[in-house]
C-alpha cells in the first residue's frame, strides 16, 4: 500500500455498542473453546498416563499433538478466511471442536486419541486467528482494543470452565478422563449456533466488492455518515494492489512488520504460560499436594486468570499496547524466578508456590495474554492480514508445541527450577524487544496503522 502517513481518519463515535458489542462476543466465543480444548488435559494427565502407558516423551507427545493440528489451521485459516470470510470458517471451527472433543473421549488407542485432538487444533489453530480479526475488522478504532480483548476473556474463560469441568468429574471413576473431553460438545454446539445470527466483517464484504452489505455493517456501529467515509478509506487500502501472495509477504516491504508480529506472537509462548497452564497439577504435585488438591489449586490459576483479563479490557485502550507488554513481561520474569528459587531450594511452606504462580497467571492475563491477540489484529496492512495472521500465529503453536513437549523432558531431566529459569529468562528478552522495536497502535484506525511499518515504495 502506498504510504499512509497523510491519512489521519476521524476516530467515529460507536453508534449502536449493543450490536458491536453482541457481534465481538459472539466472534470470541471461538476463544472459549480454544481455551478449553488447549486446558481439558490438564486435569486428564494423571489418567491418560497409566491408560495409554506414557512415558515423558510420549506424554509431551499426547498434550501437545493438539498443537501440530493448531499450526495446520493457523496455515490454512489465512487463505481460507479471505476465500470464504471470517465468519464461514468460524463455523467450520466450531464442528471441528465438536468433532474432537467426542473422539477424544470415545478413544482407546493413544494413536485415535492423538488424531481426534489433532482435529481439535485445527480449530483452535484456525479460531485464534480469525476470532480475533473478526472483531478487529468490525469494532470501530476506539474499541478495538478492548473488544479484541473480549477473545483473551473467551480464552480464559473456556480454561476455567475445563478446570471446573476436570474437578467435577474427577470423581467419576475410572472413565473420568473420557467425560473430561466429552462435555466439549455441547459449548461447539452453543458457538456454532450463535453464528448463524452474526453478520460478515465490512472489511472482507469491502475486499469481495460487496460495498451495499459492507456499508450496511459500518452503519450498524458507527452510523451513517461515518459509514461512507470509513468505507471510502477502506477501499482505498484495497485499491492499489491485488491480494497479496505468502510470497510476498516475506518482501523487502512487509518484512519489519511480519518480523514485528511473529515474534510477539512467540514471546506470548515461550515466557512459559501453556506450561504452567497444561502441567499446573503436575506442577503442584511435586510440591507435595495429592491429584485432588493439586486439581483445586489449578482451579484457583483459572479463576485469576479469568478476573486478571478484565483488567487488560480496561487497560489496553487506556495505558496502550507496549506499555502493557513490558510491564506483563518484568512482572512475569521476576514470578518465575522466584518459584524456581522455591524449587530449587524446595521451599514449599504455606501458599508460597500457588501464591507465585498465580501472581504469574495475572500478569500475563492483564498484559501478553490479551494484548497479544490485539496486536496481531490489527499490525498488519488491510491486503495482506489474513495471510500474515496465519504465519504469526503458526510461529505461535510451534512455540507452544515445542514448550508443551519439552516440559515433562526438561523438568526430568534438567529439575523444575531449571526449566522455569529458562522461562523467566525468555521474559527478560521479551522485555527489551519490545521496548526497542515495537511500536504504540492504541487508538489508531487500522489503516493508520499501516503507515508505522509500511512505507512508500515505487510499486
Amino acid at each position: 500500500m502506498e504510504d499512509c502517513r497523510w491519512y489521519r481518519p476521524k476516530i467515529h463515535p460507536v453508534k449502536h455498542s449493543g450490536f458491536i458489542v453482541a457481534v465481538s462476543a459472539v466472534a470470541a466465543l471461538g476463544g472459549l473453546l480454544f481455551g478449553f480444548d488447549t486446558a481439558v488435559i490438564s486435569g486428564a494427565i494423571p489418567y491418560l498416563k497409566p491408560f495409554f502407558h506414557l512415558d515423558e516423551n510420549r506424554l509431551g507427545w499426547a498434550v501437545g499433538s493438539l498443537l501440530i493440528g493448531c499450526g495446520a489451521g493457523a496455515l490454512l485459516a489465512g487463505r481460507l478466511a479471505d476465500r470464504f470470510g471470517r465468519r464461514y470458517l468460524l463455523i467450520a471451527c466450531a464442528a471441528l471442536f465438536a468433532v474432537s472433543g467426542a473422539g477424544a473421549g470415545l478413544s482407546n488407542s493413544l494413536t485415535g486419541f492423538v488424531t481426534f485432538r489433532m482435529i481439535g487444533g485445527l480449530g483452535v489453530g484456525a479460531a485464534a486467528m480469525v476470532s480475533p480479526m473478526y472483531i478487529a475488522e468490525t469494532a470501530p478504532a476506539a474499541w478495538r482494543g478492548r473488544l479484541v480483548s473480549l477473545y483473551q476473556l473467551a480464552i480464559v474463560s473456556g480454561i476455567l470452565l475445563a478446570y471446573f469441568s476436570n474437578y467435577l468429574f474427577n470423581g467419576f471413576g475410572a472413565n473420568n478422563w473420557r467425560w473430561m473431553f466429552g462435555s466439549q460438545v455441547l459449548p461447539s454446539f452453543v458457538f456454532w449456533v450463535a453464528l448463524l445470527f452474526v453478520p460478515e466483517t465490512p472489511r472482507w464484504l469491502a475486499g469481495k466488492n460487496l460495498t451495499a452489505e459492507a456499508a450496511a455493517v459500518l452503519q450498524k456501529t458507527i452510523g451513517n455518515e461515518a459509514a461512507a467515509a470509513e468505507l471510502a478509506s477502506i477501499e482505498r487500502s484495497f485499491a492499489t494492489h491485488a491480494p497479496a501472495s505468502v510470497r510476498e509477504i516475506f518482501a523487502t516491504k512487509y518484512r519489519p512488520v511480519l518480523v514485528v508480529g511473529v515474534l510477539i506472537a512467540v514471546f506470548q509462548q515461550v515466557t512459559g504460560i501453556n506450561a504452567i497452564l497444561y502441567y499446573a497439577p503436575t506442577i503442584f504435585a511435586r510440591t507435595g499436594l495429592d491429584t485432588s488438591s493439586s486439581l483445586l489449586q489449578t482451579l484457583a490459576i483459572g479463576a485469576v486468570n479469568l478476573l486478571a483479563t478484565f483488567g487488560a479490557i480496561g487497560l489496553v485502550d487506556k495505558l496502550g499496547r507496549k506499555y502493557l507488554l513490558m510491564s506483563g513481561s518484568a512482572m512475569m520474569g521476576c514470578s518465575l524466578a522466584a518459584v524456581a528459587l522455591c524449587f530449587h531450594f524446595s521451599y514449599f511452606g504455606g501458599y508460597v508456590v500457588l501464591g507465585l504462580m498465580l501472581l504469574y497467571v495475572a500478569a500475563f492475563a492483564c498484559t501478553l495474554g490479551a494484548v497479544t491477540w490485539v496486536y496481531l489484529s490489527e499490525v498488519f496492512p488491510n491486503r495482506i492480514r489474513a495471510t500474515a495472521m496465519s504465519v504469526a500465529t503458526l510461529a505461535l503453536w510451534l512455540a507452544d508445541f515445542v514448550v508443551t513437549y519439552t516440559f515433562p523432558v526438561m523438568t526430568e531431566r534438567l529439575s523444575t527450577a531449571a526449566t522455569l529459569l529458562s522461562y523467566a529468562a525468555f521474559c527478560a528478552i521479551a522485555f527489551v524487544f519490545v521496548a526497542f522495536k515495537v511500536p504504540e497502535t492504541k487508538g489508531r484506525a487500522l489503516e493508520e496503522v499501516e503507515s508505522l511499518f509500511v512505507k512508500a515504495s515505487g510499486a
